[in-house]
């Protein structure tokens, strides 16, 4: 028994993901359609099986030449996609007298194939196609003795019992070859008819309780990737043959960050885990799911209380964590009557904080950082004080300003937060909505970000963040708290520490009010609105306690950014 696996395909449905990687490698579970076909076929006895490629086909290649399998495995490139039937006739070479199996690479099934070859070995006729039913492309019509009789909704056929699905998989017996033209492109189907023009008879092989599923477009490819990762995640791997089709997950979707990605809750029983969607990959470089998955399997490595990952596929972008609630730290700060007396909560924070810094340091690789390595001068000049600029000053205000005009005091910025840095791991979103608790312990989430770079830019962030607005004098308690759990723990003068929030916290500011100005404007996203005037107030504070006169152009513009925000805040009032 040979086998012929056609991959040769660009996978248009599949665009933009296919640009880079050819469909038979995407995955299922974690391996690559083509390594599960070819393991299918390999364990029923197939003892050769070729694969022809086009598209991609390097890729192809490579990952072929890098497995062990127990039979040989060869490639065909075509210069020119011939088509299915066009790919079994530029193997004829390849087929030798007995029949052979012919299959599709993007599909998922657990199709026995010993048991269809010998199917065919023991009737006559010279083809035999596997049929299903799914009515979405239900288009083979059949006789009650199990014959082909049309295709592509071919309503003239005699006696048919309905229509079938075609799965793509298909065995043949040699003399096929002699009705397909060489060298041009054409289907099987094409063969087909002509078989059945010149009397013969195409056999049906329908077999019951087995798994079979496209995965030509995303959403049928994300759909069984969900279905696997689900099982995983709770413990209970399901056969292929009991998951279905239209399989709908009890998923809630629950309120969105800032960021593209989605979030569910999926229950089953008395059990739940959150979904974590960042969407199909769109790029073979490290990418923000990479950088949640390696960052936070090492933080938990680390002891850091972050939620577990339980399942995950890089490639369709999904990540199944533990759930850990609703509860956020926003909660339960505003819903206090005083907030000064909110120390209680932000001291073990802290204590967190400090020993994320540290043990996050601890054997983490730049390589699972995304956007840069570190948060270096780079970082500051264009993630932070660019993005200041051109969201929020430009797009959300319209000033007109141009960087350059800024670049110098932005430039004195950066190299004064070189120079004080107290250097380890961190987090750079640290505020509210990304700390958690449940049953009384505190959890960190949406450490995507994590990098090496100054402590003081996390604790920073935690005592300026605009969604609980804490009050100055408990902002200068735990700063002196913080500083005293630092210093212990990590080599820094009190005066550079300082030095160091002091600056970090205007960087801080600065990507804040980017971010908040790009979500409303540009993302639509308005809830975040509410927040700039806040941020602008601290932005206010923090160039002032810098006791310098370094930034005479940022803070000569506050007065312009308050009138221009009072506006906007007016008209917005009047619309409503």
């Amino acid at each position: 028994m040979k086998a012929l696996i056609l991959a040769a395909g660009f996978g248009t449905r599949l665009l933009p993901y296919s640009a880079h990687t050819p469909k038979p490698l995407f995955p299922v579970d974690g391996r690559p359609l083509l390594d599960i076909m070819i393991r299918n076929l390999e364990q029923a006895g197939c003892r050769a099986i070729m694969v022809n490629t086009h598209h991609l086909a390097k890729e192809i290649n490579s990952f072929i030449a890098a497995q062990s399998y127990s039979i040989p495995i060869q490639t065909r490139y075509e210069p020119k996609i011939l088509g299915t039937g066009g790919a079994i006739k530029n193997a004829a070479d390849f087929w030798g007298k007995q029949p052979f199996i012919v299959v599709n690479s993007d599909i998922v099934t657990d199709l026995d194939f010993k048991k269809l070859y010998k199917f065919h070995i023991e009737h006559p006729y010279p083809a035999t196609m596997v049929l299903c039913n799914n009515d979405r492309f239900n288009s083979v019509s059949l006789n009650h003795e199990g014959f082909i009789t049309g295709f592509q909704n071919d309503r003239s056929a005699q006696n048919n019992t309905g229509q079938l699905t075609f799965t793509g998989i298909q065995v043949l017996d040699p003399r096929v070859l002699d009705v397909i033209p060489a060298n041009h492109f054409s289907s099987s189907i094409d063969a087909y008819r002509k078989l059945m023009a010149s009397g013969d008879k195409i056999m049906a092989f329908i077999p019951g309780g087995f798994f079979w599923q496209d995965i030509g477009t995303v959403e049928q490819y994300r759909r069984i990737n969900l279905e696997k990762l689900t099982d995983r995640a709770f413990g209970h791997i399901r056969p292929l043959a009991d998951i279905t089709p239209d399989t709908n997950q009890p998923a809630i979707k629950l309120k969105g960050d800032g960021s593209d990605r989605c979030w569910y809750r999926i229950t089953r029983a008395d059990n739940s885990v959150i979904l974590a969607d960042h969407g199909l990959r769109r790029q073979k470089a490290t990418s923000e799911v990479d950088s949640f998955i390696d960052i936070g399997r090492h933080l938990l490595c680390r002891g850091i209380p972050v939620p577990d990952i339980r399942a995950f596929d890089r490639f369709s972008g999904l990540i199944l964590l533990e759930d850990l609630g609703d509860i956020h730290l926003q909660d339960l700060v505003n819903a206090m009557a005083d907030k000064k007396k909110a120390g209680r909560l932000y001291e073990p924070i802290i204590d967190i904080l400090v020993k994320l810094s540290v043990e996050g340091a601890k054997g983490f690789h730049s390589k699972w950082t995304c956007q840069s390595t570190c948060y270096d001068r780079h970082l500051i000049l264009e993630k932070e004080c660019r993005y200041f600029t051109d969201a929020f000053l430009n797009g959300y205000l319209t000033l007109g300003i141009d960087f350059d005009h800024l670049k110098e005091e932005f430039s004195q910025l950066a190299d004064k937060i070189t120079d004080y840095s107290c250097n380890g791991f961190m987090h750079r979103d640290l505020q509210s909505r990304n700390i958690m608790m449940k049953d009384g312990q505190l959890f960190l989430i949406d450490f995507q970000g994590g990098r090496t770079g100054p402590v003081q830019y996390d604790l920073a962030s935690l005592l300026i963040d605009p969604y609980v607005a804490l009050p100055l004098s408990l902002q200068e308690h735990l700063l002196d708290y913080g500083m005293q759990r630092y210093r212990s723990t990590v080599s820094c003068s009190r005066k550079k520490f300082i030095a160091g929030y002091r600056h970090c916290r205007i960087t801080r500011n600065l990507q804040i009010l980017g971010a908040f100005a790009f979500l409303s404007k540009v993302k639509h996203k308005t809830d975040f609105e509410a927040y700039i005037p806040g941020a602008v107030q601290t932005l206010a504070q923090s160039l002032a306690d810098t006791q310098d006169m370094t930034f005479p152009g940022l803070s000569g513009l506050l007065p312009e950014i308050q009138n221009r925000l009072a506006r906007i805040n007016h008209h917005g009032q009047n619309r409503s």
